[in-house]
């Protein structure tokens, strides 16, 4: 694919035969073909019945204080608040917050109709266990803050900070409350809520039957019964083609594809890919001792010029099928974004004189600049497996080879990327509703925890506004202080800036959705693990001449 001219038509020529023939559709993964094949013998559901195959299972199970939720609806189980369509803040379990004029001290009054699935009532002592089982999972659920959570009555709970904290509202939207009464070591397996729904069976590695929760306090969906199928994206395409299914997630590649009784539903989303670059010099070392460090991509001139030449509209159009938008940092079209990080790119030219300004250029013929005797090539990995990643990657190494950087790509597991991430650029993926995820991807204090920050990143300006973010004491005070960190017009985490990342694009989701099905308006959806399309199942329904 070297020396193509990345136009948006050359693209999709060059992807097409890496993924359209790396695909087939009888591939199913063990354990699919015979999860496909007992819903096919079901010929005819209820209308009351859907078949769902629209994420992957959830590893940790049903469990919210350990993660379940994180990246859409608990399902099972309830908020105190949540986000409508328009991430507004509404109302669920609670009917009233409130945070005292330091920003310490959170007071929720919670409705007194809830009950869990068992019939035992929810009250405020439920919310304090969850709170603090959170706290204490040493799981991705930030808690660290949270000083203290008591239950002074059964509809009140008071929430008490150590410090200031904006966007301790989030945990509010997104943390599902356990029953105290009925939480043990398999819960995860066997959970108890007070969401919408119900797990009545659990066949793991093939699919989950959830049903009706009949003491749901809120409005009912038209859904009595849900079936979640794990099937890989090239399962989930035969199931659809099969009619065997009434939703199905597909990749881009299919997109183009016709199903028939099926109509494609695309959703806008803040699910990004995007290029980490390492921001020290070779030598360095991560927070747990393993080397950090590239000798390239620690130059500004190089992330610069990888920014510029990278095409994003063609990435758009070629890789994704057109189903996506250009990414120019991790929040795009989020309140706290920086409509002024936006640039222009497509411009090799542009990116080779940065690369000149910088002291790189081509000494010896070969089309790759050098400085001080150091040749502009940097190793770049993706997880191995991913189709849309390895795309983008080898579209990325292609463009940016044009203004005379040698881009060498490499698929790898989860566990080998995690370590060679701090001495390597690595295409990840992101995207939340929690601006939280923006500090932790820059913040100097989470540099290397996790996937957090594997190119440690640091500019005390930038964590100045991000720590004057956090101690806002609402969401629209905050706001200013995060756009500042990402470009306050001298510096920040955006392209302008230190450039620390390269944002590639933003991905939608895509659905295939039986012809009559109506499901509703759709959030603009996080990253895509959890099953984000469920946030509004109560507003999913036939229509009428479907019936």
């Amino acid at each position: 694919m070297r020396g193509f001219s990345w136009g948006k038509r050359s693209v999709r020529t060059g992807l097409g035969i890496l993924l359209i023939c790396t695909v087939g559709l009888s591939g199913c993964t063990q354990g699919t073909s015979s999860t496909i094949e007992s819903v096919h013998q079901a010929a005819s559901i209820p209308k009351d019945e859907l078949v769902l195959a629209v994420g992957a299972e959830p590893e940790g199970g049903f469990d919210p204080t350990t993660g379940w939720g994180q990246y859409g609806s608990p399902l099972f189980q309830s908020t105190l608040l949540k986000r409508d369509a328009k991430l507004q803040l509404v109302n669920e379990l609670a009917t009233d917050h409130s945070v005292s004029e330091d920003g310490l001290t959170w007071t929720v009054t919670l409705r007194d109709d809830v009950k869990f699935s068992d019939g035992e009532p929810l009250t405020a002592e439920d919310v304090r266990f969850t709170f603090e089982t959170a706290a204490k999972s040493g799981s991705v659920i930030d808690l660290t803050n949270m000083a203290d959570v008591e239950a002074p009555d059964a509809t009140t709970v008071v929430f008490t900070l150590k410090s200031p904290q904006s966007t301790f509202i989030s945990l509010l939207t997104t943390l599902g409350i356990v029953p105290e009464h009925a939480y043990g070591p398999d819960y995860a397996e066997h959970p108890v809520g007070s969401g919408p729904y119900k797990l009545v069976q659990w066949d793991k590695g093939q699919q989950a039957i959830v049903e009706a929760n009949e003491q749901y306090y809120g409005k009912k969906s038209t859904f009595h019964k849900l079936t979640f199928l794990y099937l890989d994206e090239d399962a989930a395409f035969a199931a659809a083609k099969a009619g065997t299914v009434d939703i199905a997630a597909i990749p881009a590649a299919f997109s183009k594809q016709q199903v028939s009784s099926m109509k494609l539903e695309s959703v806008k989303t803040v699910d990004n890919r995007g290029i980490m670059f390492p921001m020290q010099p070779l030598g360095a070392k991560s927070g747990d001792g393993l080397p950090a460090g590239n000798d390239v991509t620690s130059d500004i001139s190089i992330r610069k010029a990888v920014n510029v030449a990278i095409d994003r509209t063609a990435l758009v159009e070629g890789v994704l099928e057109g189903h996506g938008r250009p990414a120019y940092s991790v929040s795009d079209d989020l309140p706290w974004s920086n409509p002024g990080s936006i640039f222009a790119d497509a411009n090799p030219d542009e990116a080779k004189q940065i690369l000149a300004d910088g002291g790189w250029g081509d000494t010896d013929g070969d089309g790759i600049v050098e400085k001080n005797g150091t040749k502009a090539e940097f190793n770049l990995l993706y997880f191995a497996g991913d189709l849309t990643r390895q795309s983008l990657a080898l579209a990325a190494a292609d463009m940016v080879a044009q203004a005379g950087i040698k881009v060498n790509v490499e698929g790898k597991s989860r566990e080998e990327t995690k370590k060679l991430a701090y001495t390597n650029a690595v295409l990840f993926g992101w995207g939340s509703h929690d601006p939280l995820e923006t500090y932790n991807l820059y913040s100097s204090t989470h540099k290397g925890e996790g996937y957090y920050n594997t190119g440690l990143y640091s500019n005390p300006t930038v964590d100045h506004w991000m720590q004057q973010a956090l101690q806002a004491t609402t969401e629209e005070e905050a706001l200013p202080f995060w756009q500042k960190a990402e470009w306050d017009g001298s510096t920040g985490f955006s392209y302008q800036g230190d450039a620390p990342w390269a944002w590639l694009v933003n991905i939608d989701h895509l659905y295939l959705v039986k012809n009559g099905l109506n499901i509703g308006e759709q959030q603009i959806h996080p990253h895509g693990h959890g099953w984000p399309v469920t946030s509004n199942l109560e507003e999913w329904s036939w229509d009428e001449d479907s019936k």
